[in-house]
Formats: C-alpha cells, structure tokens, sequence
C-alpha cells in the first residue's frame, strides 16, 4: 500500500517513518509533502519517495493510495475532507481527530459515506500493554473506583510551541503567557488536554464513558495540569508536570478497586522500546508483573491500519467517533469550570 505523509515533523521522521519500515513489505512511502519547511525531501530521498510542499501535489498524486496526515490539529478538518475528496481509500490521522464536535463528526461522516478507511494513530490506544490491562481488569470482575493518569515529561519545544503559536496568548518573543488570567490559564489546560491527556482518554472512556462533572482544574505552573473528573461514577485524576531538567519522563495509568492497584507503565514518548509495562498489586500484598511484547503502539496501529485497508478487519466509525468527542467533552468542560473561576 502507498502512503503519502502530510507532514514532516519529528513524529514522522522518529516514530512514523521507522515504524512503517519494520513492516518490511506492507507499506510503502511515495510521497512526503511539508508545510514549506523543506524537511520533506530530507525524509522522502532516503525512501526512494517523491516530496513537495502544501497539500495539493500530494493529494493529486496518483500514487498514493493512503494519507497519514501528521499536521497541526487545526487542519484535520480540513485535508481529512480533501483527502475523501481527491478519492483516496484510507486515511491515517494523527491524534486528536478534530479539535470540536461538529469537526470530528463531519470527517467520521465523511469518510463512512464514502467508504474510507479512516484511522486514529492514538499509540497508547493500541498498545499490547493497554490490552493486556483491560484484560485483567475485565477478568478481575470488580467495579473500577478511580483512574489515575500521571504524566511528567522532560520540556520538549513542541508542547510550547502548541501554546504559544496555538491559543490567543502572547509568544514567547513577547513574554510569557498571563497564566494569572483564568482564561489564559484555561486555554492552556484545554489543550494540553487535547494534546497529551488524549493518549489516554480512549482508555479511560473504555471504563468511564458517561462524563458526570469536573471536580477540580488547575494549571500547574511552570507547564502542567491537575484535573479531576468523576466519570459512570469513577474517579478520575489527570496530572501533567513538565520537568525542569533531565531526560527521565514517567507515564503511568493506575487503576484501583478495592482490592486490586494495576499500573500501567508506557515506554517515554518518541522511543522504540516496546510496550506498556504492567504490574498488578493485589490486596494480600502480592505483586505480578506481566511480560512486556517488544511491539509498541506505534507498530500495533499501523498493522491494524494495513488489516483495514486490506478489508480483514472492519473500520468502526462509531467508536471512531466516540474516541474523538470524548476529550472534546473533558475539554471543553475543563475549559468552563477554569474560565468561570469555580473551582473548590
């Protein structure tokens, strides 16, 4: 199958590009187009693939059967509907979908009414060890009391970047955002949600589907977030912290009942190391710690892609649609409680 990449960033060139590669014959790049920084034929010579800039000569491509658009957020809508347009079968969309309902619900529209198989790189969604989670849990048979999410990353320029270049606030040539300003701060929160807490949102809908109320949102300076929600009548705390230093990062789901803790530990962003590591503490103080797989979401989503585009495993739009509206929601709602100064 012919891929053709929208975009040419550092997800493309470090998770994308070699992931497609240890696929061996199942893909193959043909074109990488850029937003007009000239990464794309950097990438598109060592693959043999033509390369160019903006959307159009690659959607007019013959040769691409497939579009993986790895773009901003804020143009999804956009080349998704372009992508159908121009006839292509199958569309890879990095996370997240849309970034509001009535865009998430036009692109799955879009694609079901033409028959596109459409897919959601959310890599932590696919991973071998979120499967091996949900298993355990489902197979424990006992009501989740609360999901935790707990997130520390080294600083990374492209969370930054999305802030300052994506949200009404000043750039950073112009001083740092007034985070004193409960809409300001608010902005923020909302879309680092939209951003990072999206990893893990489609997991927590698994289990918590029915958004009830949000109890707390801050934003935790210097770059961070607590967020806290109660979901079908789980708890659920959402913390980001961005170290001052370092290259160690944490990523971890916790899931509790009142006997059992399993945490799910995911391999640091923009590495090849594997999948998510479980470990399950029991009420009598025993610990089990299941065996890692050496695939990685990364891997797992675009074998599930190719399994699509090959018709043996069927697109499931609604869930497609789901996934996508339900970190909108926890957003937005985030967004609300922050910007009305309510919180406890």
């Amino acid at each position: 199958m012919n891929i053709g990449f929208l975009g040419a960033g550092p997800g493309v060139a470090a998770l994308h590009l070699p992931t497609v590669k240890r696929l061996g014959d199942a893909f193959r790049v043909a074109h990488i187009a850029d937003g007009g920084s000239g990464r794309a034929r950097a990438l598109a010579e060592p693959v043999g693939a033509r390369w160019s800039s903006g959307n159009q000569e690659l959607l007019a491509d013959p040769d691409v059967d497939a579009v993986a658009i790895c773009t901003p957020p804020s143009g999804h809508e956009r080349q998704i509907l372009a992508a159908v347009a121009a006839g292509k079968r199958a569309i890879f969309c990095e996370k997240p979908l849309a970034v509001t309902r009535e865009a998430a619900a036009a692109v799955v529209s879009a694609c079901r009414e033409a028959g596109v198989v459409l897919m959601v790189g959310a890599n932590h969604a696919h991973d071998p060890g979120w499967t091996q989670a949900r298993d355990v849990l489902e197979q424990h048979g006992q009501p989740l009391q609360s999901i935790a999410v707990t997130l520390a990353l080294p600083p990374n320029g492209r969370y930054h970047q999305a802030v300052y270049d994506g949200g009404p606030f000043p750039s950073p040539s112009r001083g740092r955002p007034d985070t004193g300003d409960p809409a300001v701060a608010a902005g923020i929160v909302q879309q680092l949600l939209t951003g990072l807490a999206i990893h893990d949102l489609p997991a927590i809908r698994h289990f918590a589907p029915v958004l009830e109320r949000i109890e707390y949102a801050r934003f935790v300076p210097p770059f961070g977030y607590a967020v806290g929600f109660k979901a079908s009548g789980i708890s659920v705390q959402l913390v980001l912290t961005m170290l001052p230093a370092g290259p160690d990062s944490l990523w971890r789901m916790t899931f509790s009942t009142a006997d059992l803790r399993l945490d799910l530990d995911y391999p640091p962003p923009f590495v090849h190391a594997g999948s998510g590591a479980v470990t399950v503490h029991y009420g009598d103080g025993s610990t089990t710690r299941l065996p890692q797989s050496p695939q990685d979401g990364y891997e797992a989503e675009w074998q599930l892609f190719g399994q699509m585009m090959a018709g043996t495993c069927p697109v499931d739009y609604g869930q497609i649609l789901a996934d996508a509206l339900y970190p909108v929601d926890v957003a937005d709602a985030v967004f609300a409680t922050m910007s009305a100064g309510v919180n406890p």
